[in-house]
């Protein structure tokens, strides 16, 4: 990865020009569905906002409801890079922000041994900028233009790691001991989700701007699903649609996401489907059921109601 020259520790800090940002909450919501998200009233303000504001934005919801397609979608949209540092349990700085070239370190110690180079000034080009291997933060900083930098799924990371991105999320810098303060070139458009396996500090909450994304309604779901497969026959993305909506009533280990009604759609249409029949339902469920427990448990007459839900829905 490119290093780059040191930073200064002071001076301003680049936002996005305010002409790149949509003047308004329903341009927004237009440049979204261009890019094909169809985002609602209460998503598309919360971002408005975080642009606007230079606010992070912090989005919860269950999975497969459209929040890491969010900020894939809001890079596009600008052109601009897209950051992802995806969280798992025991992610730490190295893994996210930086770690030195420990390859690079020994080569150079080697390197001033065999020159007579002189211990102090070996030492201190040992913790350059340029030995510095750049992770996903601090990339999303140093970044030579506006980046979206995408903080997947941080309730999967261990509650320290938390604190460590409120010095990102506040003061938009990284503090590296041997080197002290990098600060960002430009400030970065944060966006944070979580599945919410667990509860997220307050401390990092108080810095983002907070939306919960739900299932969408009916004919929400049927828009996006129009816009996902096109191809597919009108009947069946709306009997689908109304399937999915059915089983997200029921007590299942797992409720399906939009991702998954997308998927059973796009698993229907290769099968050369036109309707939601008893077979295809049994064929397919694995497409949108996710857990052998909850395709056990729609079997039999907990079928026949899927089917019955799908077979009442209207053209809308």
């Amino acid at each position: 990865m490119a290093c780059y020259p040191a930073l200064p520790m002071t001076g301003p800090i680049h936002a996005l020009p305010e002409t790149a940002l949509p003047v308004n909450v329903d341009a927004l919501a237009s440049a979204l569905a261009a890019c094909s998200y169809l985002a609602d009233r209460r998503l598309a303000t919360v971002l408005f906002l975080s642009l606007k504001l230079q606010r992070p934005l912090f989005l919860e919801g269950e999975a497969g409801v459209g929040k890491t397609e969010l900020a894939k979608v809001l890079a596009r949209m600008q052109g601009a890079p897209l950051i992802r540092l995806q969280c798992y349990e025991g992610l730490d700085v190295a893994q996210a922000a930086y770690e030195w070239n420990v390859a690079r370190q020994l080569l150079h110690i080697r390197l001033a041994e065999s020159s007579g180079q002189s211990s102090p000034r070996a030492s201190e080009s040992l913790y350059g900028r340029d030995m510095l291997l750049e992770r996903p933060l601090l990339a999303a900083i140093t970044s030579e233009r506006p980046a979206v930098l995408l903080i997947d799924e941080l309730d999967r990371a261990d509650e320290p790691f938390e604190a460590f991105l409120l010095e990102v999320l506040s003061d938009w810098q990284i503090t590296i001991p041997e080197l002290g303060p990098i600060r960002a070139r430009h400030v970065p458009q944060v966006v944070i989700t979580s599945n919410r396996t667990r509860e997220i500090h307050d401390a990092l909450k108080r810095r983002c701007l907070y939306h919960w994304v739900d299932f969408p309604d009916l004919e929400r779901e049927l828009s996006i699903v129009r816009q996902a497969a096109p191809q597919a026959h009108e009947a069946l993305s709306r009997q689908v649609v109304a399937a999915v909506q059915y089983l997200r009533t029921q007590e299942l280990f797992k409720s399906p996401g939009v991702a998954e009604t997308i998927d059973w759609v796009h698993a229907l249409n290769a099968l050369e489907r036109t309707t939601l029949d008893a077979n295809s339902l049994h064929d397919t469920l694995g497409a949108v059921l996710k857990y052998q427990e909850d395709i056990d448990r729609m079997q039999g007459e907990s079928a026949q109601a899927v089917l019955q839900a799908a077979a009442l829905t209207q053209p809308l």
